[in-house]
Protein backbone atom coordinates (compact mmCIF):
# COMPACT_ATOMS: atom_id res chain seq x y z
CA UNK A 1 0.00 0.00 0.00
CA UNK A 2 3.20 2.33 0.43
CA UNK A 3 2.33 3.20 3.69
CA UNK A 4 3.83 1.52 6.78
CA UNK A 5 1.08 -0.69 8.93
CA UNK A 6 0.77 -1.23 12.81
CA UNK A 7 -0.52 -3.78 14.16
CA UNK A 8 -0.88 -3.77 18.21
CA UNK A 9 -1.88 -7.10 19.46
CA UNK A 10 -2.63 -8.91 22.75
CA UNK A 11 -1.72 -12.64 22.71
CA UNK A 12 -1.09 -15.65 25.53
CA UNK A 13 2.88 -15.80 24.54
CA UNK A 14 5.10 -14.88 21.56
CA UNK A 15 5.00 -17.55 19.51
CA UNK A 16 0.95 -17.17 19.41
CA UNK A 17 1.65 -13.03 18.75
CA UNK A 18 4.22 -13.87 15.81
CA UNK A 19 2.89 -16.64 14.47
CA UNK A 20 -0.79 -14.00 13.85
CA UNK A 21 1.39 -11.34 13.29
CA UNK A 22 3.25 -12.58 10.77
CA UNK A 23 -0.12 -14.11 8.95
CA UNK A 24 -1.67 -10.54 8.93
CA UNK A 25 1.25 -8.88 7.12
CA UNK A 26 1.54 -11.71 4.29
CA UNK A 27 -2.13 -11.61 3.89
CA UNK A 28 -1.82 -7.70 3.33
CA UNK A 29 0.86 -8.52 0.98
CA UNK A 30 -1.69 -10.76 -1.20
CA UNK A 31 -4.41 -8.06 -1.29
CA UNK A 32 -2.04 -5.55 -1.73
CA UNK A 33 -0.75 -7.53 -5.32
CA UNK A 34 -4.25 -7.56 -6.36
CA UNK A 35 -5.16 -3.71 -5.90
CA UNK A 36 -2.56 -1.96 -6.26
CA UNK A 37 -2.22 0.83 -8.27
CA UNK A 38 1.17 1.29 -8.15
CA UNK A 39 2.39 -3.06 -8.82
CA UNK A 40 2.43 -3.39 -12.82
CA UNK A 41 1.72 -7.34 -11.66
CA UNK A 42 -1.25 -6.62 -9.32
CA UNK A 43 -4.86 -7.58 -10.71
CA UNK A 44 -5.70 -4.27 -11.13
CA UNK A 45 -3.15 -3.06 -13.22
CA UNK A 46 -4.12 -6.33 -15.68
CA UNK A 47 -7.63 -4.67 -16.13
CA UNK A 48 -6.62 -1.24 -16.74
CA UNK A 49 -4.43 -1.95 -19.49
CA UNK A 50 -6.78 -4.42 -21.15
CA UNK A 51 -9.88 -2.32 -21.00
CA UNK A 52 -12.26 -2.95 -22.57
CA UNK A 53 -11.74 -6.27 -22.25
CA UNK A 54 -13.27 -8.60 -19.90
CA UNK A 55 -10.83 -9.36 -17.39
CA UNK A 56 -11.25 -12.21 -14.48
CA UNK A 57 -10.51 -10.86 -11.47
CA UNK A 58 -10.19 -12.48 -8.14
CA UNK A 59 -13.38 -11.91 -5.36
CA UNK A 60 -11.54 -9.64 -3.14
CA UNK A 61 -11.15 -7.25 -5.99
CA UNK A 62 -15.06 -7.54 -6.80
CA UNK A 63 -16.08 -6.99 -3.50
CA UNK A 64 -14.19 -3.41 -3.26
CA UNK A 65 -15.11 -2.83 -6.82
CA UNK A 66 -18.82 -3.39 -5.72
CA UNK A 67 -18.65 -1.47 -2.54
CA UNK A 68 -17.35 1.24 -3.88
CA UNK A 69 -19.66 1.44 -6.58
CA UNK A 70 -22.12 1.34 -3.46
CA UNK A 71 -20.56 4.83 -2.06
CA UNK A 72 -19.99 6.44 -5.52
CA UNK A 73 -24.31 5.34 -5.61
CA UNK A 74 -25.14 6.99 -2.54
CA UNK A 75 -23.02 10.04 -2.87
CA UNK A 76 -24.06 10.55 -6.27
CA UNK A 77 -20.53 10.33 -7.92
CA UNK A 78 -18.53 12.85 -5.04
CA UNK A 79 -16.92 9.20 -4.71
CA UNK A 80 -15.54 7.68 -7.83
CA UNK A 81 -13.13 4.40 -8.01
CA UNK A 82 -12.43 5.30 -11.58
CA UNK A 83 -11.25 9.09 -10.68
CA UNK A 84 -7.29 7.12 -11.78
CA UNK A 85 -6.73 9.93 -14.79
CA UNK A 86 -7.98 13.11 -12.45
CA UNK A 87 -5.95 12.05 -9.54
CA UNK A 88 -2.58 12.04 -11.92
CA UNK A 89 -3.66 15.31 -13.10
CA UNK A 90 -4.19 16.44 -9.83
CA UNK A 91 -0.63 15.45 -8.73
CA UNK A 92 0.87 17.05 -11.49
CA UNK A 93 -1.10 20.39 -10.89
CA UNK A 94 0.63 20.28 -6.90
CA UNK A 95 4.21 19.33 -8.54
CA UNK A 96 4.41 22.55 -10.60
CA UNK A 97 1.54 24.66 -8.55
CA UNK A 98 -0.39 25.22 -11.49
CA UNK A 99 -4.37 24.27 -11.97
CA UNK A 100 -5.06 21.93 -14.73
CA UNK A 101 -5.59 23.55 -18.51
CA UNK A 102 -9.20 23.26 -19.66
CA UNK A 103 -8.73 20.28 -22.30
CA UNK A 104 -6.59 18.07 -19.98
CA UNK A 105 -9.02 18.16 -17.62
CA UNK A 106 -11.88 17.67 -20.10
CA UNK A 107 -10.08 14.41 -21.43
CA UNK A 108 -9.48 13.16 -17.84
CA UNK A 109 -13.01 13.54 -17.04
CA UNK A 110 -13.85 11.72 -19.93
CA UNK A 111 -12.55 8.97 -18.77
CA UNK A 112 -13.77 8.80 -15.61
CA UNK A 113 -17.39 7.17 -14.32
CA UNK A 114 -18.25 4.55 -11.42
CA UNK A 115 -20.99 3.58 -13.81
CA UNK A 116 -18.56 1.98 -16.63
CA UNK A 117 -17.36 -0.85 -14.57
CA UNK A 118 -19.21 -4.05 -15.44
CA UNK A 119 -19.29 -7.55 -14.20
CA UNK A 120 -20.56 -10.35 -15.63
CA UNK A 121 -21.40 -14.38 -14.10
CA UNK A 122 -18.49 -16.30 -14.79
CA UNK A 123 -19.04 -18.92 -17.68
CA UNK A 124 -17.96 -21.83 -15.58
CA UNK A 125 -18.08 -22.12 -11.74
CA UNK A 126 -14.94 -19.81 -10.90
CA UNK A 127 -13.61 -18.22 -8.09
CA UNK A 128 -12.80 -15.35 -10.62
CA UNK A 129 -15.02 -12.83 -12.05
CA UNK A 130 -14.80 -11.34 -15.22
CA UNK A 131 -14.92 -7.39 -15.08
CA UNK A 132 -14.44 -4.85 -17.82
CA UNK A 133 -14.00 -0.88 -17.51
CA UNK A 134 -15.72 0.96 -20.49
CA UNK A 135 -13.46 2.19 -22.30
CA UNK A 136 -9.49 2.28 -22.72
CA UNK A 137 -7.86 4.73 -20.91
CA UNK A 138 -10.35 4.32 -18.06
CA UNK A 139 -8.13 3.99 -14.05
CA UNK A 140 -9.25 3.03 -11.16
CA UNK A 141 -7.95 4.47 -7.90
CA UNK A 142 -8.93 2.69 -5.15
CA UNK A 143 -6.51 4.19 -2.23
CA UNK A 144 -9.76 5.39 -0.55
CA UNK A 145 -11.66 2.15 0.06
CA UNK A 146 -9.20 -0.69 -0.41
CA UNK A 147 -6.60 0.57 2.43
CA UNK A 148 -9.73 -0.35 4.75
CA UNK A 149 -10.56 -3.67 3.25
CA UNK A 150 -6.91 -5.01 3.51
CA UNK A 151 -7.02 -3.51 7.19
CA UNK A 152 -10.14 -5.04 8.18
CA UNK A 153 -9.67 -8.40 6.19
CA UNK A 154 -5.92 -8.30 8.26
CA UNK A 155 -8.06 -8.05 11.53
CA UNK A 156 -10.04 -10.98 10.08
CA UNK A 157 -7.12 -13.13 10.13
CA UNK A 158 -5.55 -12.26 13.57
CA UNK A 159 -9.15 -13.46 14.94
CA UNK A 160 -8.70 -16.66 12.85
CA UNK A 161 -5.21 -17.39 14.51
CA UNK A 162 -7.06 -16.89 18.33
CA UNK A 163 -6.47 -12.81 18.56
CA UNK A 164 -9.35 -10.69 18.79
CA UNK A 165 -7.88 -8.01 20.97
CA UNK A 166 -6.23 -6.13 18.34
CA UNK A 167 -6.00 -3.14 16.10
CA UNK A 168 -4.51 -2.58 13.09
CA UNK A 169 -4.14 1.00 11.55
CA UNK A 170 -2.23 2.40 7.93
CA UNK A 171 -1.96 6.12 6.90
CA UNK A 172 -4.75 7.05 9.41
CA UNK A 173 -7.23 4.18 9.02
CA UNK A 174 -7.63 2.49 11.85
CA UNK A 175 -9.89 -0.98 12.37
CA UNK A 176 -10.05 -2.30 16.27
CA UNK A 177 -10.92 -5.68 17.44
CA UNK A 178 -12.27 -6.55 21.02
CA UNK A 179 -11.24 -4.25 23.56
CA UNK A 180 -7.90 -4.58 25.44
CA UNK A 181 -7.07 -6.90 29.16
CA UNK A 182 -9.21 -4.57 31.52
CA UNK A 183 -9.79 -1.43 28.97
CA UNK A 184 -14.05 -0.40 28.02
CA UNK A 185 -11.87 0.18 24.51
CA UNK A 186 -9.14 1.33 22.02
CA UNK A 187 -8.51 4.71 23.30
CA UNK A 188 -7.88 7.21 19.96
CA UNK A 189 -7.64 10.37 20.27
CA UNK A 190 -9.53 12.56 17.53
CA UNK A 191 -8.75 16.61 18.02
CA UNK A 192 -10.76 19.09 17.63
CA UNK A 193 -14.59 17.24 17.58
CA UNK A 194 -17.36 17.14 19.93
CA UNK A 195 -17.45 14.98 22.67
CA UNK A 196 -19.72 12.69 21.73
CA UNK A 197 -17.33 11.51 18.56
CA UNK A 198 -14.33 11.83 21.19
CA UNK A 199 -16.34 9.57 23.47
CA UNK A 200 -16.91 6.76 20.90
CA UNK A 201 -13.34 7.09 19.73
CA UNK A 202 -11.75 6.61 23.27
CA UNK A 203 -13.62 3.27 23.67
CA UNK A 204 -13.54 2.00 20.08
CA UNK A 205 -14.26 -1.60 19.92
CA UNK A 206 -14.95 -3.93 16.79
CA UNK A 207 -15.36 -0.81 14.46
CA UNK A 208 -13.56 1.35 12.40
CA UNK A 209 -12.03 5.12 12.29
CA UNK A 210 -10.98 7.09 9.07
CA UNK A 211 -10.06 10.07 8.94
CA UNK A 212 -9.76 12.43 5.40
CA UNK A 213 -8.95 16.29 4.99
CA UNK A 214 -6.10 18.87 4.04
CA UNK A 215 -4.31 18.71 7.34
CA UNK A 216 -1.25 17.24 5.96
CA UNK A 217 -1.39 17.23 2.12
CA UNK A 218 -2.70 20.10 0.03
CA UNK A 219 -1.17 22.92 -2.05
CA UNK A 220 -2.06 26.46 -2.56
CA UNK A 221 -2.45 27.89 -6.26
CA UNK A 222 -3.82 31.71 -6.36
CA UNK A 223 -4.72 31.87 -2.99
CA UNK A 224 -7.00 28.94 -2.59
CA UNK A 225 -5.99 25.97 -0.25
CA UNK A 226 -6.35 22.50 -2.80
CA UNK A 227 -6.43 19.51 -0.73
CA UNK A 228 -5.23 16.41 -2.20
CA UNK A 229 -8.84 14.55 -2.20
CA UNK A 230 -9.86 14.89 -5.81
CA UNK A 231 -13.46 16.00 -6.13
CA UNK A 232 -14.33 13.23 -9.59
CA UNK A 233 -17.15 15.82 -10.43
CA UNK A 234 -14.37 18.89 -11.19
CA UNK A 235 -11.49 17.05 -11.45
CA UNK A 236 -9.91 19.83 -8.41
CA UNK A 237 -8.91 19.62 -5.12
CA UNK A 238 -11.20 19.71 -2.88
CA UNK A 239 -11.41 22.98 -1.42
CA UNK A 240 -13.82 23.15 1.70
CA UNK A 241 -11.16 23.21 4.26
CA UNK A 242 -12.37 20.53 6.54
CA UNK A 243 -11.14 17.37 7.63
CA UNK A 244 -13.88 14.26 8.03
CA UNK A 245 -13.64 11.87 10.69
CA UNK A 246 -15.92 8.46 10.27
CA UNK A 247 -16.51 5.75 12.46
CA UNK A 248 -18.49 2.71 10.85
CA UNK A 249 -18.96 -0.94 11.76
CA UNK A 250 -16.30 -1.89 9.10
CA UNK A 251 -12.74 -0.13 7.84
CA UNK A 252 -13.68 -0.29 3.65
CA UNK A 253 -16.66 1.71 4.69
CA UNK A 254 -15.07 4.12 7.12
CA UNK A 255 -12.43 4.90 4.46
CA UNK A 256 -14.71 5.33 1.39
CA UNK A 257 -17.15 7.78 3.26
CA UNK A 258 -14.19 9.85 5.41
CA UNK A 259 -13.66 10.50 1.35
CA UNK A 260 -16.64 11.04 0.02
CA UNK A 261 -17.67 13.26 3.08
CA UNK A 262 -14.82 15.52 2.68
CA UNK A 263 -15.50 16.05 -0.74
CA UNK A 264 -19.78 16.67 -0.20
CA UNK A 265 -18.62 18.80 3.26
CA UNK A 266 -20.54 18.87 6.39
CA UNK A 267 -24.02 20.25 4.95
CA UNK A 268 -24.53 17.56 2.48
CA UNK A 269 -23.37 14.74 4.81
CA UNK A 270 -26.52 13.62 6.72
CA UNK A 271 -28.22 12.02 4.27
CA UNK A 272 -25.41 10.22 3.07
CA UNK A 273 -24.26 9.14 6.36
CA UNK A 274 -28.07 7.76 7.01
CA UNK A 275 -27.49 5.37 4.32
CA UNK A 276 -24.76 3.38 6.33
CA UNK A 277 -26.49 1.72 9.51
CA UNK A 278 -23.80 2.33 12.45
CA UNK A 279 -21.30 5.11 11.09
CA UNK A 280 -21.10 8.54 12.55
CA UNK A 281 -19.09 11.40 11.40
CA UNK A 282 -17.84 14.89 12.26
CA UNK A 283 -15.91 17.46 10.71
CA UNK A 284 -13.48 19.70 11.85
CA UNK A 285 -12.88 23.15 9.80
CA UNK A 286 -9.39 24.50 9.56
CA UNK A 287 -9.77 28.19 9.15
CA UNK A 288 -12.05 28.66 12.56
CA UNK A 289 -12.51 26.92 15.64
CA UNK A 290 -15.65 24.96 14.75
CA UNK A 291 -16.90 21.42 15.13
CA UNK A 292 -19.65 19.94 13.32
CA UNK A 293 -21.09 16.95 13.56
CA UNK A 294 -23.41 14.34 12.11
Amino acid sequence: MGLPVRVVLYAAGEAQARTAASAAFARIADLDRMMSAYRSDSELSELQRRSPEWVPVSAELVEVLRRAIEVARATQGAFDPTVGPLVSLWREARSTQRLPDAVSLASARALVGWSRIEFRDPVEPSPRVPVRLGAAGMRLDLGAIAKGYILQDALGVLRVKGIPRALVEAGGDIVAGSAPPGRPGWCIEVPGVDADFRRRAARLTDAALASSGPAAQFVEIDGVRYSHVVDPRTGLGVATGVTAHVMAPDAATADALATALTVLGPERAPPVIARFPGAIAAFRAHDADTILRY
